[in-house]
């Protein structure tokens, strides 16, 4: 797990345990028992379908587990045998079981499959895979099946409906025109940013919030020499971006001061003839690092930029020494809210994406997948797995009043109830709260469906009250300001691109793309700290395109063109 994920791990299962505090109702302790029924479509003129909503005699799925090292179990109960596999097999009559499981840690999940599958040991019937290289090797070796032909015949509408947020969530996983893999639904625009800034500092400057790069730099020079907080020009950090990991991260992104210049760096955007093109060799590339030089010669973005981390760049936010920073839309949550307790009166706000001369904004875009479902070719009951997850979809995806899953996961686990039936959390717990047993499901966290939380931001934005198990959650686990934000996402929705090449690594990528990724790192930081003219840049992109580059772009079109059909 990379150092973002486990920061929004570890606040959201914190967050978790107070979720459920907000919610009033109880619940029966998640114990529905569907009948056995056919899924209402016969499998083929007189045939049974063979899917169900309880199976009796139960039908086994078999699974292989990569289990986060942060993860936690009740005494006696393991990944292999929990609250979870005994739901399953309860409500369900589907029992889990493990091939085998391993720690995740330093890629070892993948380097057990790998193993498993070079050995000819037997493969899980359902693994769910969120290492791209490893899922495309899985695929191709040949083990697994159509999955999307078996969506379409078994999968719910609500399930359905989720995945048609955005058709193009298929197209990492086809092969041959088939969709070899079930897309992992996340939420939407998880990772679209926009500007936090120091309403604090701007308020005390009788100063507006900035619409325009021009309008931008007078807000960080006033922020950096005529300080509100009375900080040394040399202590403020005007505008904290990073780019040691990339020009385009997921919090310290310089990424849209390029989309003011019309492209997006290190991803795949349309070009004006409808075809591919990678966005670091657009020529806006050149405008953008010219001006990342300017601010950085005038102290407006960290000397260290090329050092600084994700993480890093929110140190300053968080100190009360920046005055912008971008970012999502839960950073209000997360790391902002921790500002207040080191400065009294510090404020963020979230504002929109500013523009460039000619009114041009682009930003990053969020995908709505985070890994995939695979399902064997030899799975003897297929159709049992769409049982366990359509059930998940319908009930935990978007629970309303009446869900199993109305106060939590699991009662006794991330929550109790007491004699009256209210939830208790934390230290009430018997035994003590368990944080994450979304995690104990096949699939990880259960369900989701892509727009359910922003749903339930804009209705509270509103000023509606909480009322669904979503619109409870959000108001628990994010900051006072994340609402706001998700209506200026929203305001902006249309600047929002998205990497357009989602499949796996070309033929030249795998031999080049390293090699062109660290000319391109090297390139842009030395214009940016003067050790090169920007003219550099028009040498970057002759060198990139005849050192792969062409080679790649065309492998790409020709991938886009056959999933664009």
């Amino acid at each position: 797990m990379n150092t973002k994920s486990k920061k929004r791990y570890t606040f959201t299962l914190c967050m978790l345990l107070i979720v459920a505090a907000i919610v009033g109702c109880s619940n029966s302790g998640n114990k529905v028992e569907p009948t056995n029924t056919t899924n209402g479509n016969t499998a083929g003129g007189n045939e049974e379908n063979p899917y169900k909503e309880k199976y009796d005699p139960a039908v086994s799925i078999s699974t292989a587990w990569g289990v986060d090292p942060a993860l936690t179990f009740r005494e006696g109960e393991t990944i292999d045998n929990n609250v979870a596999t005994k739901w399953a097999l309860e409500t369900l009559g589907i029992k889990v079981e493990s091939l085998w499981s391993v720690t995740d840690t330093n890629g070892a999940f993948a380097t057990k499959m790998r193993l498993a599958m070079s050995s000819g040991q037997q493969m899980p019937d359902v693994v769910m895979i969120n290492d791209k290289l490893l899922a495309q090797d899985l695929i191709d070796s040949g083990m697994f099946q159509d999955a999307g032909a078996l969506f379409d015949k078994y999968a719910g509408e609500k399930w359905k409906t989720a995945m048609n947020l955005d058709s193009s969530v298929w197209n990492s996983y086809i092969n041959d025109g088939k969709r070899m893999g079930i897309p992992l639904l996340d939420y939407a625009y998880n990772s679209d940013y926009l500007l936090w800034i120091r309403q604090d500092w701007l308020d005390k400057l009788n100063m507006k919030a900035p619409t325009t790069i021009a309008e931008l730099e007078t807000v960080m020079e006033a922020f950096k020499n005529n300080n509100p907080q009375g900080l040394a020009p040399d202590k403020v950090v005007p505008l904290s971006v990073g780019f040691k990991t990339s020009m385009s991260t997921w919090m310290g992104d310089p990424s849209w001061v390029f989309g003011a210049y019309g492209t997006l760096p290190t991803q795949w955007n349309v070009a004006e003839d409808g075809t591919l093109e990678y966005g670091s060799t657009n020529p806006g590339m050149k405008q953008g690092l010219i001006k990342l030089k300017e601010w950085r010669d005038k102290g407006y973005i960290p000397k260290e930029a090329a050092l600084w981390d994700e993480n890093k760049t929110s140190e300053p936010a968080v100190a009360g020494t920046a005055g912008i920073i971008p970012g999502p839309y839960w950073m209000s949550g997360w790391p902002l809210l921790d500002t207040a307790k080191n400065v009294e009166g510090a404020v963020w706000k979230p504002y929109a994406i500013p523009t460039g001369e000619d009114g041009t904004a682009m930003r990053h875009g969020t995908h709505f997948v985070n890994g995939v479902i695979l399902i064997n070719k030899n799975m003897k009951n297929p159709e049992a797995f769409f049982t366990y997850e359509n059930y998940l979809f319908d009930n935990l995806a978007d629970p309303q009043e009446g869900s199993p899953f109305e106060n939590g996961v699991f009662e006794g686990y991330d929550y109790a109830l007491d004699a009256n039936g209210n939830p208790l959390y934390l230290d009430d717990v018997p035994g003590g709260a368990i944080t994450a047993p979304l995690r104990y499901f096949i699939v990880r966290d259960g369900a989701r469906i892509p727009d359910a939380q922003f749903k339930a931001l804009l209705n509270l934005a509103e000023g509606n009250e909480a009322k669904t198990y979503r619109e409870k959650e959000v108001v628990a686990q994010y900051g006072p300001a994340t609402a706001l934000a998700a209506t200026v996402i929203m305001e902006q929705e249309d600047i929002s691109k998205k990497d357009m090449f989602v499949g796996p690594a070309t033929k030249t990528m795998k031999s080049r793309m390293d090699y062109l990724k660290k000319i391109e790192a090297q390139t842009f930081n030395e214009i940016i700290y003067g050790a090169k003219p920007a003219e550099a840049f028009d040498e970057f992109v002759k060198s990139w395109k005849s050192s792969g580059g062409d080679d790649i772009t065309k492998e790409v079109n020709e991938w886009y063109s056959n999933v664009a059909k």
